[in-house]
């Protein structure tokens, strides 16, 4: 059987990739093209993204896949949710915001003394974040001169094809979407004084944005059209999760940790609030019930700042490795402590918290941050299970986190749960999969695409001791 190839723009916080998927007999499989750094830079007014050359780069991804893969049918983005670009007579007016600057602290404020977050909780179904879109656009001077106000995959997408949408399972990220309608709610934005004219056409997962602008079909190599997919990475991953039970939990692990289950209508209630759970749309209308847990990031924050006091790189398999021979048992702290969040010296901020109890050998510090990460998980797992009313059986993680076997042991020893390990590369799976259900190339059911990716990546299984 001649295979399909499709091709995907995974984007993440620290790194960008853009990898061709083949489907052929019953098998998908990836090959990374291209991979590129992403991250953010320092400016005059605050922290952005590196726009310009993250599009360079992705261009420069694609064209390479079109060499190396002449039948490739279509193209799909994803990328980390609630950031955005505003676009006046169709260029960008400044490089977008990373969700980490500082400046949103008055727009929680702002937003939340106009409409108390109890009653925002009820008509976004949305976890509080101080970085949610809505208050970024509560502060943010420019969008009274924006025509359009793109999200990150959706504005990748404009540049590649002149049409502007905003994709559903992303746009529910924003805090502006009726989490019981999936339409934007008007009477929120015009009492939050956000104009409503900057809100594009909500498209869901599967329909065609559009096909590549003249000049970038020249530059890639082919005239594709720009199939829009669960473009927030998480909704993705869920995607291409092989989850083997409607009680299975899931943990979707690279720089975030984004811990819970897939579920049918969202839950509103003073407890889920409380808790701080999210719903979020997934594909095909399902609900991604979830609460953000900091995820790699802690242990990557903290291996940079070593390596810059080193001069030199460290080798993080071996650190692992190390770490998981510790056998002393070593403290924890509260992973998602508010003064983890930003760049800069992660070591010392851990530390902090640890006080006297903080590990003075590096593989014990990163044990403790391994051991605490999987206790967030653990908490969230057991929180999502109570507040669904679900007894969970099992645990799926998936992304890069999977290749972290002391974090797939300790998330199962500390949550008394199987831990099912993989698809590493689950967000570009599920990226591609929808492209290709779409192109009539994949099954039509998300159970059924969940059986095609446990049948090509069987999960490592990860037993509670």
């Amino acid at each position: 059987m001649t295979a399909r190839a499709f091709a995907a723009v995974d984007l993440g916080a620290t790194s960008g990739r853009v990898m061709i998927e083949r489907l052929a007999d019953g098998r998908v499989d990836l090959e990374l093209v291209r991979r590129f750094p992403n991250g953010p830079v320092e400016r005059s007014d605050g922290l952005h993204w590196h726009f310009d050359a993250l599009f360079e780069n992705i261009v420069a991804g694609l064209a390479d896949a079109v060499r190396r893969e002449p039948a490739i049918e279509s193209i799909g983005i994803d990328s980390w949710a609630v950031d955005y670009g505003l676009l006046h007579g169709g260029a960008l007016l400044a490089e977008p915001f990373h969700y980490r600057d500082e400046r949103t602290a008055p727009g929680v404020e702002q937003v939340h003394g106009i409409v108390p977050f109890a009653e925002l909780y009820r008509r976004n179904g949305l976890q509080f974040l101080p970085f949610n879109t809505l208050y970024q656009y509560r502060v943010d001077p420019r969008l009274v001169d924006a025509d359009a106000a793109l999200l990150i995959p959706d504005l990748i997408a404009y540049l590649l094809t002149g049409r502007q949408v905003a994709e559903r399972t992303n746009a529910s990220t924003t805090g502006l979407l009726d989490v019981h309608t999936s339409e934007w709610d008007t009477e929120l934005v015009e009492r939050l004084s956000i104009p409503a004219s900057v809100l594009p056409e909500l498209v869901d997962p599967g329909t065609v944005i559009g096909t590549l602008r003249p000049e970038l079909a020249a530059r890639i190599g082919a005239d594709l059209p720009v199939i829009a997919v669960g473009s927030h990475d998480t909704a993705s991953a869920v995607v291409a999760t092989p989850l083997t039970s409607a009680n299975s939990a899931y943990i979707s692990c690279g720089t975030w940790g984004l811990v819970g289950l897939e579920l049918a209508d969202p839950v509103v209630t003073d407890a889920a609030r409380q808790a701080n759970f999210t719903n979020e749309l997934g594909v095909d209308g399902r609900i991604r019930f979830l609460h953000n847990v900091a995820g790699l990031w802690l242990l990557s924050e903290t291996v940079r700042a070593w390596e810059a006091e080193d001069g030199t790189v460290i080798d993080l398999p071996r650190l692992l490795s190390d770490a998981a021979e510790t056998g002393a048992e070593v403290p924890l702290f509260d992973a998602n402590d508010p003064t983890l969040s930003a760049p800069g010296d992660m070591p010392a901020r851990i530390a902090a918290l640890l006080g006297d109890r903080a590990p003075t050998g590096r593989p014990a510090f990163t044990r403790s941050i391994v051991e605490s990460i999987a206790a967030a998980f653990a908490d969230a797992v057991q929180a999502a299970s109570a507040l669904s009313q679900r007894d969970i059986d099992s645990i799926h993680l998936v992304g890069g986190g999977s290749l972290n076997s002391l974090l797939c042991q300790a998330t199962a020893d500390r949550s008394g749960l199987p831990v099912l390990a993989g698809p590493v590369e689950a967000t570009a799976l599920g990226n591609v999969l929808v492209q290709a259900r779409a192109r009539g190339a994949a099954p039509a059911t998300l159970e059924e695409l969940r059986r095609l990716i446990s049948r090509t990546h069987e999960p490592v299984s990860y037993r509670p001791r």
